[in-house]
């Protein structure tokens, strides 16, 4: 198993924290300074350019250096307006996956957004299977499809080395107008516990294929009117409560692997900040309220509606402040060469100035590590 590998690591830094305190000669070594850096690392997960990984492009360097712990593909660059990314066809993608593994001393969690329908990165014009979107889904009444989708979409992931789908989307269709959710069909249905019902299943399908599950957009942006990737994205008036229901439902029956907020404003939950800067939504809500113990991770923190309201420092202090584990950028929006690197450098800024604390860095590291122990193993 990759746990393996990531116990291998544990033990290996429990030595060097044993020989600085008994004195074997490694004092001069920045034991916890290492470790620091490292817990820090993981928490960044970050796009990048190219059908490889090259020694020394970009990507090679934020995983080798900085310690990133994940990587998303992407099929298209947004920023180039081009159909080449990432993806070209499965030898290319394993190739790929292969060789960002081998330059990492902690296995990687890999990601991409394969939600079935329009919504997915590994598409048929590329050899892909064809799968159904969660609106198709849900439409059908067949729960038995949502599971034969899963697994299909999960079988596609791991022969590529994909571990974590950035899916299912368990916002609730409240908004036949929604630009970025409706009008997708990435709901499966207008009641929130048909919704809950087809996201287990599918979420089934992913772990009979030991597939990493992402419940999205907590706490809902299935009433939104708005594209919160162009800007301020505000659901005051028409967000409802049971639009947590499938979160809580698949927090309590222990099916929600990883959870990525929403970048919508509701000023009933929190009167300044959106969801992912929320420490009313993410803490108070998600964590206490719901109990929710695994790894949050942000939407994309170049959405205008983070990125253009906040900049980039002050969205990663308010995203980790609220208590985010893992900071996604896609890098695709907009590209920046070295932006793992980059988001490291800044958290690591903050920690040294004393505005976000070691310990709280410590919460989201072990979270990490926990989830990354259920990684399969690599075959290369």
């Amino acid at each position: 198993m990759f746990g393996d590998k990531v116990n291998k690591f544990k033990t290996v830094f429990l030595l060097l924290v044993i020989a600085s305190l008994t004195g074997c000669g490694l004092k001069s070594v920045p034991v916890v300074s290492t470790d620091l850096d490292t817990m820090i690392g993981q928490m960044i997960m970050v796009g990048f350019r190219g059908m490889n990984a090259d020694s020394g492009s970009f990507i090679v360097r934020d995983i080798t250096e900085s310690k990133i712990g994940g990587v998303i593909l992407f099929s298209k660059d947004c920023a180039l307006n081009s159909t080449e990314r990432n993806v070209l066809n499965y030898k290319q993608v394993k190739r790929l996956t292969d060789s960002l593994q081998s330059h990492a001393s902690i296995p990687l969690l890999v990601a991409a957004d394969q939600e079935g329908g329009l919504i997915c990165r590994f598409a048929p014009d590329r050899g892909f299977p064809i799968t159904s979107s969660a609106g198709e889904l849900g439409n059908s009444g067949d729960l038995k499809a949502s599971y034969r989708t899963g697994k299909t979409i999960g079988e596609t992931l791991r022969s590529v080395g994909v571990n974590v789908d950035f899916a299912p989307v368990v916002d609730v269709n409240r908004n036949a107008a929604n630009p970025v959710i409706s009008a997708l069909q990435r709901s499966f249905s207008d009641d929130s516990r048909i919704v809950a019902e087809f996201a287990e299943a599918f979420i089934d399908g992913l772990h009979s294929e030991n597939i990493i599950s992402c419940l999205k957009h907590f706490p809902g942006h299935g009433s939104s009117a708005a594209d919160s990737h162009k800007g301020f994205t505000d659901v005051t008036g028409s967000w409802s409560r049971d639009e947590i229901i499938p979160f809580s439902t698949l927090i309590n029956i222990k099916k929600a692997d990883m959870i990525m907020t929403a970048h919508i404003f509701n000023s009933a939950l929190d009167a300044k900040y959106p969801a992912t800067l929320s420490k009313n939504v993410i803490t108070g809500l998600l964590r206490d309220e719901l109990g929710f113990k695994g790894v949050i991770v942000t939407d994309d923190m170049q959405m205008q509606a983070v990125s253009g309201e906040y900049g980039f420092e002050e969205g990663v202090l308010k995203a980790v402040e609220a208590g985010a584990d893992i900071l996604l950028f896609g890098n695709n929006l907009i590209y920046e060469p070295g932006l793992g690197t980059k988001a490291v450098s800044i958290l690591k800024e903050l920690v040294h100035d004393g505005k976000i604390s070691e310990k709280r860095i410590r919460q989201s590291y072990n979270r990490i590590m926990h989830l990354k122990e259920r990684l399969p193993i690599s075959k290369n």
